[in-house]
């Protein structure tokens, strides 16, 4: 009887949270033909602005951008004048289409799997275009996403996605594009952040030696990829090794290695790895990293920070040290991307978190930057998007205002791959939903 109520309340839940708005949102068919976007102020991502700009975009790529790109008298145009162009945002890190309920139902999750090493595990074959989180996504022009698994140690691979599709096969932009590893806290943090799925909630006793107990988890990484880099050297295998053939890519340089944590200690184990094995480490939190920013530059250690809109890492911190870290990497040389982890907002708040950075010393353009072609460069998806220019991916953003200011950023229009998509979503639909029922329409 309770197992047969605990279902019953389940369904109505999910029936609550799916059902209070139909959202008949379709992806849109492959664009052919040309249009012209004129008359706009054109942020390109790579820190140079066009005022009074045009940009010429021929199936699904720039063909033309620049103040004397002039339409033809018969051109489709989308005439922007006294808004503001940008590339589609990318949002670097997440479990988009993978988590669809926060601390909620599990039957809408499916973003981890049991175990510590499962280098095997693929993302992008559980991500769920259907998701009522990406067209919310889609109408703040977050355009592109990295989707990731977590838990564990190796929690699997990540592939980048662009936010318009009726599959996983029709979503995927980049597949495989690296493997996430959960680096050990080095560090009783009772509760904070740390990094490496360990941490200990508020009021329970820290472990007895957690430094002895990070190195020791830490030594078994590397025997792990001691083993995997033995084995893909063999020439002929008598059985095959799931686990060691899908870290190939990273002895080959296919892919990267995103190790997750904040604190110093797990940066230079992350160093580490690069002297050893090679690879190429991206950061994922970084909450310490100015503290070794130079050291990051010196061994090209990339940094994706993942929150922003937060307290600092350690109670000695300046209580703004998070929204002065970008700028401190970018003066450093790090190359580094902006991100939203935040659960309750649902990662719509990509381009705040860099209007903070901005107001905080790193500038409108190198926060846009870090939003869109410096994130591009993590994911290795540059050569296709992240700026506008001519020959890449038409993924565009037109907003009323500065994108990076809440007040302003409305956005009007967003097209990825040449295609217009649709800006409704759950939200829209829900207020325009109760605007009719109390006669506000």
């Amino acid at each position: 009887m309770r197992t047969k109520s605990f279902i019953t309340t389940g369904c109505f839940l999910l029936a609550a949270i799916f059902g209070q708005a139909q959202e008949d949102v379709y992806p849109v068919p492959a664009f052919k033909g040309v249009f012209y976007i004129t008359n706009a102020t054109i942020h390109v991502g790579n820190g140079q602005v066009i005022e009074g700009g045009s940009i010429k975009v021929n199936n699904d790529k720039i063909e033309a951008i620049g103040a004397n790109v002039t339409p033809p008298g018969d051109a489709k145009v989308y005439d922007a004048k006294g808004k503001q162009v940008y590339p589609g945002l990318i949002l670097s890190v997440t479990d988009v289409g993978l988590k669809e309920i926060a601390n909620g139902v599990r039957g809408a999750n499916d973003y981890l799997e049991i175990g510590d090493y499962n280098p095997s595990i693929r993302s992008i074959v559980a991500y769920n275009t259907d998701s009522k989180v990406i067209n919310t996504l889609k109408s703040n022009g977050i355009l592109l996403a990295g989707v990731t698994p977590q838990g564990g140690i190796i929690s699997g691979s990540s592939s980048v996605v662009q936010l318009d599709a009726w599959n996983w096969e029709d979503a995927a932009y980049k597949m495989e594009n690296g493997i996430h590893l959960n680096m050990p806290s080095f560090l009783p943090r009772f509760g904070r952040r740390g990094g490496g799925g360990f941490r200990r909630g508020p009021g329970t006793e820290p472990e007895a030696d957690p430094i002895k107990l990070a190195l020791e988890r830490t030594e078994d990484i590397k025997t792990f990829f001691r083993e995997a880099k033995a084995y893909l050297q063999e020439g002929v295998h008598k059985e095959t090794n799931l686990k060691y053939e899908a870290v190939r890519g990273l002895f080959d340089k296919k892919q990267k290695l995103f190790v997750h944590g904040d604190q110093v200690k797990q940066m230079l184990v992350a160093i580490d790895f690069t002297k050893e094995f090679g690879f190429d480490v991206v950061m994922v939190g970084g909450a310490e990293s100015w503290q070794i920013a130079p050291l990051l530059k010196e061994n090209n250690i990339a940094v994706i920070l993942q929150e922003e809109h937060s307290l600092p890492a350690t109670e000695d911190d300046d209580v703004d040290q998070p929204y002065k870290t970008p700028a401190m990497l970018k003066k450093a040389g790090v190359l580094f991307a902006l991100n939203d982890e935040h659960g309750e907002s649902r990662y719509r708040n990509l381009m705040f978190n860099a209007g903070t950075a901005a107001a905080y010393g790193l500038g409108k353009e190198a926060a846009l930057e870090a939003i869109t072609l410096d994130a591009a460069k993590i994911l290795g998806v540059d050569a296709r998007t992240g700026s506008l220019e001519a020959g890449k991916d038409a993924n565009i953003v037109i907003s009323e205002g500065d994108i990076l200011d809440m007040r302003t950023s409305i956005i009007t229009d967003c097209f990825i791959q040449g295609r217009k998509v649709s800006l409704d979503n759950k939200q829209t639909q829900l207020n325009e939903r109760y605007k009719y029922k109390y006669g506000l329409k």
